[in-house]
């Protein structure tokens, strides 16, 4: 048998050229002439330029990859509030206005007892229409854009943009990417974690994501920055500012993520840095039909459905503490009072404080929640019924009860703002913590370490205003 391979072997080197093996390295060299000529650069001559080496050469730059990267999430954000803006009144007046007022009409005429009329049509749908109206249309809008920028290959180079802040505050690179993602939902941030392969760096990453301000909570800053941050200046600055503070917490939220993430790197979680290797995939059209059902079947609704689970429960305890009384006052009342000494301290007001206690299931609510809080417990002057959430119609309303009925000031606005940044997740979110993890310790770091943030910078900034204000 050797014999005969011998044989064969002898006739395939007759059969061949005698520069067979010239020509294969020939055909080496010149392939990978053609691959330098495209990909290096050299002293003698630039590589040939072509699309994707020009928009890497900005979107990878040390300084304008970090400026187009403002520009473009910029972007996403403000068509984020500004897009949903139309189809969220329209879903309020249809689920809220609407929808509200024809179901309790149905149980009225039904001939049920006013209080589980009270408690499921003004309790638990009433929050549930608020969540839809608030919370489905901005993730509608920022998960179809965040995955079409995921599509057309942009957030690796984010990643590779923030890879060496997150380097070295002994994070993973990759923690870039589920930041991002917290934008349009914490409980998806701390989902997209799965893609960083070592444990430590992913509770890393689970832990920080909390200071992603999520779509729920962006009503609240808006709102306080539009009412009375805007207010201190001339009207025609008033919008540059009101914006400007609002994207002054969202940078806070980022430095904060950081911060945390390398006291967390140097303390509990202690460890080597795994290495990341990050490939640059090629720039790609994003598919848009493809896009749009991951984007909203997937993410949009997914994320809805746990929304709602939480909302709806919330709801029903909203309209209780309004509506059951203990002596001459309602349970809202009660603990409002019992709250006021600690949310004096941070700057804030008992009202707030039990607003966000009873809104943990949704951020989405807790707004609404404020205002009937304020109206039922201070000067009605619109009518509110107890435990009933309720619009005002503009925002000039809302800061005239706020200020006229809640006692409102500027401190209890910008240390609001700090608190929405820096407070627990919602329920949903940590229930998402907990699938991740599997862990109760890790649960209950990232839903604590948040809120005592929050209660230190609030009393912090309450006490130095109060200092020499």
């Amino acid at each position: 048998m050797s014999s005969d391979l011998l044989d064969d072997a002898a006739r395939l080197r007759r059969a061949l050229p005698d520069d067979v093996g010239d020509r294969v390295v020939e055909s080496l060299y010149t392939d990978a002439a053609r691959l330098a000529s495209t990909s290096v650069d050299r002293d003698d001559a630039r590589a040939r330029l072509t699309l994707d080496r020009a928009l890497d050469r900005i979107l990878t730059h040390r300084v304008w990859g970090f400026v187009a990267m403002g520009v473009l999430f910029f972007g996403v954000f403000w068509f984020t509030i500004a897009g949903a803006a139309v189809p969220s009144d329209l879903l309020y007046v249809l689920l809220v206005e609407n929808g509200h007022a024809w179901l309790r009409d149905v149980f009225v005429a039904a001939g049920a007892p006013s209080f589980v009329t009270g408690l499921l049509v003004d309790g638990v749908y009433l929050a549930t229409a608020w969540v839809v109206a608030v919370m489905l249309p901005p993730m509608a809008i920022f998960f179809p854009l965040f995955t079409l920028l995921e599509d057309f290959g942009y957030l690796p180079r984010v990643a590779f943009n923030l890879d060496r802040l997150f380097a070295r505050s002994g994070a993973h690179g990759k923690q870039a990417l589920t930041m991002m993602m917290g934008y349009g939902c914490n409980a998806a941030g701390v989902t997209a974690t799965r893609i960083i392969d070592s444990r430590r760096e992913r509770l890393i990453a689970i832990i920080t994501n909390n200071f992603s301000i999520c779509n729920g909570r962006w009503p609240t800053l808006i709102l306080m920055g539009t009412i009375f941050v805007g207010a201190v200046v001339p009207p025609g600055l008033a919008g540059v500012v009101a914006a400007g503070s609002v994207v002054a917490v969202v940078i806070l939220g980022i430095g904060v993520t950081l911060a945390v993430s390398w006291t967390l790197s140097r303390t509990v979680l202690r460890g080597e840095s795994s290495v990341y290797s990050l490939e640059l995939p090629p720039y790609r059209p994003p598919q848009l039909w493809r896009t749009l059902w991951t984007s909203i079947v997937d993410r949009t609704l997914k994320v809805l459905k746990r929304a709602l689970m939480m909302a709806a429960p919330a709801g029903a305890v909203i309209w209780l503490i309004g509506n059951v009384h203990l002596g001459d006052a309602s349970l809202a009342a009660h603990l409002v009072n019992a709250l006021e000494p600690l949310g004096w301290v941070l700057g804030l007001n008992g009202v707030i404080l039990l607003a966000y206690l009873v809104a943990v299931p949704a951020n989405e609510i807790i707004i609404p929640t404020i205002i009937m809080l304020t109206l039922t417990l201070g000067a009605n002057t619109v009518g509110a019924a107890p435990g009933v959430m309720l619009e005002l119609g503009d925002d000039a309303a809302v800061g005239s009860v706020l200020v006229t009925a809640g006692g409102w000031t500027l401190l209890t606005a910008v240390n609001l703002m700090l608190f929405t940044l820096l407070h627990n997740p919602c329920s949903t979110t940590v229930l998402t913590i907990w699938k991740e993890t599997r862990s109760a310790r890790w649960t209950a770091v990232a839903t604590l370490l948040p809120i005592a943030l929050g209660f230190l910078v609030c009393a912090s900034v309450a006490g130095v205003v109060r200092a020499f204000g």
